[in-house]
């Protein structure tokens, strides 16, 4: 019945779009983060305390804190971001530290250009780290903007729908609209990482070929 109104598609698509623009903000920050910190080790020393807090920190202080300096209707977004950032940095460094010290000898004695170098040696690594950042992040962050609609009640969410039902003891409308937030929740991930999967093809890592050689050479 929900589904053929108007109001649903509109509350869903509304708090679709406020999560995963957080989502692809903290992608984005993390992945930026990550290069500073691992480039310029005294940013490393300089950030590290702020994502142990955001780490540690729940996400209802985070929302109270929030909701005081900004709007209800950003505020998702800010919670989606705070619960991504700290996964996608934490994978991507320790990506980076760990990229074969060889070739980048090798395209240092070849003299590759940055973007080479970006494209054959480091994507190929962090691809796989950003595919288990996503893994392990999306769903907790979609899962967490829902709850902060929940408790900021923006107009037109998910989270306002989910926090009338509770209010006026509707189960069935409680029912009703956790079966769209689960689902979707699924459906970000598997495309998230359906994206990974595709770059990850893109760019195959350094060391793939020379495995496969090996294999293929074991069964000959």
């Amino acid at each position: 019945a929900l589904a053929a109104t108007a109001l649903f598609w509109q509350a869903v698509v509304t708090s679709l779009g406020r999560i995963v623009a957080g989502i692809l903000t903290g992608l984005a920050a993390g992945s930026l983060l990550a290069v500073l910190t691992h480039f310029i080790p005294p940013l490393y020393t300089l950030f590290y305390p702020f994502i142990t807090v955001i780490r540690s920190t729940p996400v209802a202080s985070f929302v109270i804190l929030l909701y005081i300096w900004i709007g209800q209707d950003t505020l998702p977004i800010f919670i989606s971001v705070l619960l991504v950032l700290p996964v996608v940095w934490a994978n991507l460094h320790e990506a980076l530290g760990g990229v074969d010290a060889d070739l980048l000898e090798m395209a240092h004695v070849f003299r590759l250009s940055p973007w080479r170098r970006l494209c054959r040696i480091y994507l190929p690594s962090l691809i796989p780290a950003l595919a288990a950042s996503c893994r392990s992040s999306v769903g907790l962050a979609w899962k967490a903007g829902i709850a902060a609609e929940v408790l900021v009640v923006p107009a037109l969410s998910i989270g306002r729908y989910l926090f009338e039902s509770k209010l006026y003891l509707e189960t069935t409308d409680l029912f009703a609209w956790t079966i769209p937030v689960t689902l979707l929740s699924l459906l970000l991930e598997r495309l998230m990482l359906r994206l990974m999967a595709l770059a990850e093809r893109r760019h195959p890592h350094p060391a793939q070929p020379t495995e496969r050689r090996a294999r293929h050479a074991t069964r000959r």
